[in-house]
Formats: structure tokens, sequence, C-alpha cells
């Protein structure tokens, strides 16, 4: 009677230490994820309209099709065209998303966030892709530079 008792309890036990393990795990993995979907920002010394505009010139002239948002929403997001990928049948695409925040200077602070979507084979799952986000890419630099360039460009009356 005494064995399955102490069984029972050594079993608690190990499911119980266990649990606060894989707490910690999917914590780990969270923080991983959302570390890996941080926004590249920068600030401009300019309203939130005015880079608004700057901006949808930068993703025009950096080939990407408008989707959705507005200077008073403060967001902007875009896709670019689609690309064949590594493979034979599969495309890539990558998302662009913006958001603007005014600074208490009355700036605007820019966050952006670039995405890559991979269609591994169009013919057997069409639509349906991988999204990852874009770390280590020009591609910052590049529209943060045409946001500036579009915001130092003299205006048309």
């Amino acid at each position: 009677m005494r064995r399955p008792f102490v069984l029972c309890a050594v079993l608690s036990l190990a499911v119980f230490s266990g649990c606060e393990s894989l707490a910690e795990a999917t914590t780990s993995v969270r923080d991983r994820i959302a570390a890996r979907e941080q926004p590249r920002t920068h600030t401009y010394k300019v309203a939130q309209r005015p880079t608004y505009e700057a901006a949808r010139l930068a993703v025009e002239q950096m080939g990407f099709r408008f989707i959705r948002g507005g200077a008073a929403q403060g967001e902007l997001e875009a896709v670019s065209g689609l690309a064949s990928g590594d493979t034979l049948r599969s495309s890539r695409q990558i998302t662009l998303k913006l958001r603007l925040n005014p600074t208490l200077d009355g700036g605007t602070e820019a966050s952006l966030l670039l995405s890559e979507v991979i269609e591994s084979d169009s013919r057997g799952r069409a639509g349906q892709g991988t999204s990852a986000a874009l770390r280590d890419t020009p591609l910052y630099e590049v529209f943060f530079r045409n946001v500036q360039l579009a915001l130092d460009a003299p205006r048309k009356n």
C-alpha cells in the first residue's frame, strides 16, 4: 500500500517541477520571437503629416505598392512586387509596416518593420506563405534616407 503512494508522490513532484521549466521555455521562445520582430526607428524633425507624405513617396520610389494607412492614423502598410524565389515555382515578397508617432518636440518617430513572405510552392498551396521579419537588410536605411530626401526636397506650390 505504501509503494503506490510513494510512486504517486514522486510522479507528482516530477510533473509539478516540469511545469516551471515549461513556463520558462515558453517565455524564452516568446522573448526570442519578440526580439526578432522589433521595428527599426528613426526620428524626423517635422510633424507627422509631412513625414507621412514623404514616407508615401519613399515607398513608391522603392517599388512598393500602398495597401492601407493614413496620416491621421499614423500608419502605412505596403507590399513589394512578387519575385521568384530560390526554387522553381516559389515566390518572395516583402511587406512594409510603418508606424508614426509624434514626439514631444514636434517631430515624428517612425517605426519600420520589414517582413519577407515566402511561398514555397504556388502550385500546391497557392496563397499560403511563411512570414519572417527582416533584420539585416539595407532596405531600412534606404527607406529612412528616402524619407529624409523627400522631406528636404523643395516644396512645389
